[in-house]
């Protein structure tokens, strides 16, 4: 107490740090970054590997399995998932949210790095990538219209790299565009008349495109020099292609453009983007760490408009999914909310403390919020919606210490004592009563830091917030506001006052029947309770059992995050057979067409296929495996337009009725997405019981469930593949093997990969592919192809046979057992909680075949570890109120 009384004893110093204190809080207030929702750190790992041609099945057995026995016994792993499709396997490391994420890293390479040796040696080098969930773009620029495709591509890469040149921006990437193709369209004829095989083809471009260093010279002489030698030989333009040697004939030497026509174009189309109804090309804007998103989308959109004045009215520029208009949006409501709740504080502050005390009281929060946001921006934070909920819900938690500060001070100065004097008293006399009200309350508050899993990363903002403004809020009720009482304090109350005080420091009766007003009728009333305490024990209690009992009867069950107004929007396209990609389009065009029809849209971003690059294409929102197109929606301003429910509903109307087409369209998630309302995880170790098993919970679902929608599942689609067996004894017979065969077939396919090269005007390497006319790119063509060998041109049908099968699509593994999902969401005024534990009591009657086993993921799983822990964190947080307040009082009994 001493020490604190030496601090209030030189006042102007005092003054000085909260005045210094207070405006560097606001100025870091006026500068933090800010964001919509909180930076959260999930460490997840992707590792990619990559083998061309290995079907699903051999992905398991030769790529998966390998890393799995070197990757599951790394620290802190929390679950392991890999998925096989044909030429690729990618596996998901996620680990428990607190560990060291760049030990996890190291140790994540180290064992793809020892596991790679057990590879087969086709494979390439597996990658690994650490998954940023802060990476994603916040703002996208659409470029749209109906011009040329190469026009619309060149003038976005122009403005891309205008955005990408701000020092804010991380990366301006694109999103709906075809990489740019050097395409060899070969003459069979000419190839054969030549005898030109397809690997002299490789072996020209690899040898005539090549960077030699040929070392140095030096002459040895004095004044001769030292010089560098090198021999450049890489394709710089489509010129040298063009006169490429590929064999030398005794009539001359036969260039590639003998034998071929070459052309520079954009690979085949895979995918379609549009924007409104018209094709399009998106520029997905991804700030740097720590940037401020309203800043970085201001200067963007200042860029965007000074660069495109002059541009094409035929090309269109627009702004879409721009995160700083909710942030802006979400953070000017909360700060209206934080006005409104200091107001109505101060009103009741008044009321009870009388003008002058209630200035006091009132300039601990702005002081206290101002100390905090200093706080935040010291540790390096940005400022979020979950901040903002932490300051609502102190606001009218911080008075408290100040208004006991003033109180105890007015009642000195009441009973005649100076108001300095009184203020260093108050400070002296009610710190530890302070202090240990302020703690339980923290208290309360610090395990919540602890909470488990992306969830209680999420979370964790709010209670840290508190923890800081309860904090900021005792220094400024036990060191400023004695301060600033001491100058501004009451020097002198009324009459009545002054005499009730004088009663109740002396040893005479109060009569209490003389204060009036709330006070005097509260008095009343407890002595009258106090004179009954067991029949207030009673009632207590009764009403306290009631309340649970009650809860426990009539309530609507419990859900993760709640129902809100969505900012963004998606309608998923699932169809399924072997689509090509213009009946894909011309399906989710039809699509379209009803959802702009319908009112309350901004913005409808249509994208069919997996657009290469995008990044906003609804990842993270448990998107369907047989999605063929999807549509991202931006509703209108929310002041201007019906309730999301009402449109959203509006588009499922609309758009059910669609043959051969099962329509989803559901809201982007709040809080960390945990995909669809049910999620059952269906896994064991023999895949065929496992597929069983889930195809017969899907007709549960469907038949017998009820007000479910939106129904899935992961089992293997539908479709064809064909096989082309090769007789390699016969193809050695006729002078060939299965590498000639197979770059033969790829001819007719998507073309022979013989090189690369980079153009001046080109920012990535081009491929350069041989390939067959477009009429003779076909499946009656492939019976009809020829080899060529030293024997002249074979027939392929001489030793190949064409085959069709079932085609499986992926194979996905969790934990090193096979596993399939079954997704589904509920219908309107349904809670999910209550569905699962109807669907649970349902998977308990039944008998599974093996060791399948059933688990309901995402939202329920999030919900249940949540609860759990908020039990253990309450019996905590009592603990500690319990002892705070047994030290506080030293008795049991009071405590």
């Amino acid at each position: 107490m001493n020490i604190l009384e030496q601090i209030l004893r030189r006042p102007r110093t005092v003054l000085t740090m909260m005045v210094v204190m207070v405006l560097a809080g606001v100025f870091t207030y006026i500068t933090i970054p800010r964001e919509s929702k909180p930076d959260i750190d999930v460490p997840v790992f992707y590792v990619s590997i990559t083998q061309e041609g290995i079907s699903p099945e051999d992905a398991v057995r030769l790529l998966v399995r390998p890393m799995e026995t070197e990757l599951r016994g790394l620290d802190g792993l929390k679950e392991i998932t890999a998925t096989s499709s044909t030429g690729h396997a990618a596996i998901i490391l996620e680990f428990k949210s607190g560990i060291d994420h760049d030990k996890a890293s190291r140790d994540v390479r180290e064992k793809v790095d020892q596991a790679r040796s057990k590879l087969p040696v086709d494979a390439k080098e597996p990658v690994v990538n650490e998954i940023n969930f802060s990476l994603v773009p916040i703002i996208a620029v659409v470029l749209s219209g109906n011009v040329p495709e190469r026009t619309l591509y060149q003038h976005a890469r122009r403005l891309k790299d205008q955005i990408e040149a701000l020092p804010s921006v991380l990366s301006a990437d694109l999103a709906g565009h075809r990489p740019e193709l050097l395409e060899v369209i070969i003459d069979r004829t000419r190839l054969e008349s030549y005898k030109i095989s397809q690997q002299q083809l490789v072996d020209a471009v690899i040898r005539n495109n090549q960077l030699i260093t040929a070392g140095f010279m030096d002459t040895g002489k004095a004044g001769g020099g030292r010089f560098n030698i090198k021999v450049p030989g890489l394709f710089e333009t489509a010129e040298d292609v063009y006169n490429l040697p590929v064999v030398s004939t005794p009539d001359g030497i036969v260039t590639l453009k003998d034998v071929a026509q070459i052309r520079r174009t954009f690979k085949d189309r895979s995918n379609y983007s549009r924007f409104n109804g018209k094709p399009s090309i998106a520029i997905q804007v991804v700030k740097r760490i720590g940037a401020n998103v309203v800043e970085n989308n201001l200067r963007v959109r200042e860029v965007v408009d000074s660069f495109t004045k002059d541009w094409p009215k035929a090309i269109r520029v627009n702004f879409a999914l721009d995160q700083s208009r909710s942030v802006f949006e979400i953070l000017s409501s909360l700060q209206s909310s934080i006005m409104t709740a200091i107001a109505l504080v101060m009103v009741v502050v008044v009321a009870a403390l009388g003008l002058r005390s209630s200035l006091l009281v009132g300039l601990s929060i702005p002081a206290s919020f101002m100390v905090s946001f200093l706080i935040l921006g010291l540790d390096g934070q940005t400022l979020n919606m979950m901040h903002m909920f932490g300051l609502v819900l102190t606001v009218g938690i911080l008075v408290d210490a100040a208004i006991v500060i003033v109180e105890y001070a007015d009642r000195k100065v009441a009973e005649g004592l100076q108001r300095r004097e009184a203020y260093i008293l108050a400070a002296k006399r009610m710190f530890w009563p302070v202090v240990s009200s302020t703690a339980t309350t923290l208290v309360a508050f610090l395990p919540m830091l602890l909470w488990p899993g992306v969830v209680g990363k999420f979370m964790s903002f709010l209670p840290l917030t508190v923890i800081i403004v309860l904090s900021a809020s005792l220094l400024t009720a036990m060191v400023f506001l004695p301060a600033l009482g001491g100058f501004f304090g009451r020097n002198h109350v009324p009459a009545e006052e002054a005499e009730t005080a004088a009663q109740l420091a002396g040893t005479s009766h109060v009569d209490f029947s003389r204060i009036r007003g709330l006070a005097g009728i509260y008095i009343r009333l407890l002595q009258k309770i106090i004179a009954r305490p067991f029949l207030v024990v009673v009632v207590s209690l009764a009403v306290v059992v009631l309340v649970f009992w009650s809860y426990g009867k009539l309530n609507n069950g419990t859900e993760l995050f709640v129902d809100t107004e969505p900012e963004q929007a998606f309608v998923f396209v699932s169809g399924r057979g072997n689509m090509s990609a213009r009946e894909k389009f011309d399906l989710v065009k039809q699509v379209e067409q009803r959802v702009l029809s319908v009112g309350g849209l901004k913005s409808v971003f249509t994208i069919v296929g997996q657009v290469g690059g995008n990044k906003i294409d609804g990842a993270g929102q448990d998107r369907p495996v047989d999605m063929i197109g999807q549509l991202i929606l931006e509703p209108a301003d929310y002041n201007l337009r019906r309730k999301g429910k009402l449109i959203l509903d509006e588009i499922r109307r609309k758009t059910r009725d669609i043959p051969g087409l099962v329509i989803e369209v559901r809201k982007k998630e709040e809080g960390p997405p945990t995909g669809k309302d049910i999620r059952l995880q269906v896994s064991g170790l023999n895949r065929a019981q496992v597929e069983q098993a889930t195809r017969r919970i899907r007709r549960y679902f469907e038949h017998e469930a009820g007000d479910l929608r939106d129904i899935e599942d992961t089992t293997p689609l539908p479709g064809i593949e064909w096989v082309l067996d090769v007789d390699r004894r016969e193809a050695a017979r006729f002078g060939t093997d299965i590498l000639s065969v197979g770059s033969m077939i790829q001819l007719a396919t998507n073309g022979l990969l013989i090189g690369t090269y980079r153009p001046d005007d080109a920012e990535d390497e081009i491929d350069i592919r041989v390939r067959m006319p477009r009429n003779e790119r076909n499946l009656d063509q492939l019976d009809q192809l020829r080899v060529v060998t030293k024997y002249g041109p074979v027939p392929l049908s001489n030793f190949v046979t064409r085959k069709a099968q079932p085609k499986v699509s992926s194979i996905t593994r969790r934990d090193g057992r096979y596993m399939m999902m079954v997704k589904a969401n509920v219908t309107n005024g349904v809670v999910a909680s209550r569905k699962i534990a109807q669907i649970e009591q349902w998977l308990n009657k039944q008998h599974w075949p093996g060791d399948v086993t059933t688990r309901f993921r995402g939202a329920d799983e999030d919900q249940k570890e949540s609860a759990a822990f908020l039990g253990k964190a309450m019996m905590g947080a009592l603990f500690m109120m319990f002892l705070i307040l047994v030290t506080q009082f030293d008795s049991f009994w009071q405590t």
